[in-house]
């Protein structure tokens, strides 16, 4: 079986979960992997056969997306020719992650496309949701990058087929201490408004990670960093808590460790205001903004925050299982061919290959 992993690359959470999946998946198929988008900074560590600039968003330095600088990026015409040149009918199936360019390649060329992500757990309505409805923004997360089943994951199993996060290996490798300072990831914010901001908190040791800077300096009770995976990880994994945005992959890490975690969710990003529903449903405190109004809820957090408790067993092995599993009869009547398992052998895994 001819299987293409297409991963959303605007953002480190996607490719670092892929880094998981992807060992898991070469199990069960012959795999190639697509990434789009250009805001990343972690390595993905294995052979990219497609880069693709795709359709992304630029990130900000005021809490929110760059609007003009998203305008200025994207390239229309350049998108639809990545689409209509992606060889998906190559692929017996496409797992996507989010990502636009094969989920599209899919439509028009109707090839079998399966989500594997947290954006498709937001196409559920069991999924908490902010009070304010965003009608725009709810058309362009379900059109985005289309698909035929959905297999996703959150911070709680809200509706089927939704999973708890993977939970990358080197998280769960590691061993949680606790030295005192804050780690902070609000990528949508300049390192000058941090400083300032934070600054506040005399007594209290802040980290910052940040995509604008270029080396290490340090502020007084503050340091601030360039984005690295290792260093992050040692970073938060020593913590006492964590302040970041409500994306999907460093609150669930956060709340995995044992860190008492807020988050700041981006403005115009409706994902992170889902995700912030979510959170704050599950008892994590929710600020809007770093304005000196929201000064005093920060206080209360560093003085009386608590870790809230979750379960995040590994199910990534079982996941990928379930989708070859629940799928390959879809898959036969989709292509009105038999199937032959004898290409692949692995121990306990079926040995599904769709034949010629």
């Amino acid at each position: 079986m001819k299987v293409l992993y297409a991963i959303q690359g605007t953002g480190n959470g996607h490719l670092s979960r892929a880094r998981d999946i992807i060992p898991i998946l070469e199990e069960y198929a012959q795999l190639d992997i697509l990434v789009s988008g250009t805001q990343a900074e972690v390595a993905l560590g294995y052979p990219v056969k497609f880069r693709k600039k795709g359709l992304g968003f630029v990130f900000g330095k005021n809490g929110g997306i760059d609007l003009l600088g998203t305008y200025r990026d994207a390239n229309i015409s350049n998108l639809l020719k990545e689409i209509e040149t992606l060889p998906v009918e190559s692929y017996d199936l496409v797992i996507n992650d989010f990502e636009p360019v094969s989920a599209w390649a899919c439509r028009r060329k109707n090839v079998p496309c399966i989500s594997l992500s947290h954006q498709a757990s937001l196409l559920s309505k069991k999924v908490p949701r902010p009070s304010k409805k965003d009608p725009v923004a709810t058309f362009l997360l379900e059109n985005y990058a289309p698909t035929d089943f959905q297999i996703s994951f959150h911070f709680a199993p809200y509706d089927e087929h939704i999973f708890t996060p993977v939970i990358r290996k080197q998280v769960r490798n590691t061993e949680p201490d606790d030295k005192g300072h804050y780690t902070v990831y609000l990528p949508a914010f300049d390192d000058k408004k941090l400083i300032k901001k934070l600054s506040f908190f005399q007594d209290t040791r802040w980290e910052i990670f940040s995509k604008h800077a270029q080396s290490t300096y340090r502020k007084g009770n503050i340091t601030v960093r360039p984005i690295s995976n290792e260093a992050f990880l040692r970073s938060m994994s020593e913590s006492t808590g964590v302040l970041c945005g409500a994306g999907f992959e460093t609150p669930a890490e956060a709340l995995y460790l044992g860190k008492k975690l807020m988050v700041v969710p981006m403005k115009g990003q409706y994902e992170q205001q889902c995700n912030a529903a979510a959170l704050k449903q599950m008892g994590v405190p929710v600020i809007k903004n770093l304005k000196e109004k929201n000064l005093p809820k920060i206080g209360d957090w560093l003085t009386n925050g608590e870790p809230i408790p979750v379960f995040y067993p590994d199910q990534t092995r079982s996941i990928v299982k379930k989708i070859f599993e629940e799928h390959i009869e879809w898959l036969i009547k989709f292509y009105n061919r038999e199937v032959s398992t004898t290409k692949y052998q692995h121990t306990n895994v079926p040995e599904y290959e769709l034949a010629d």
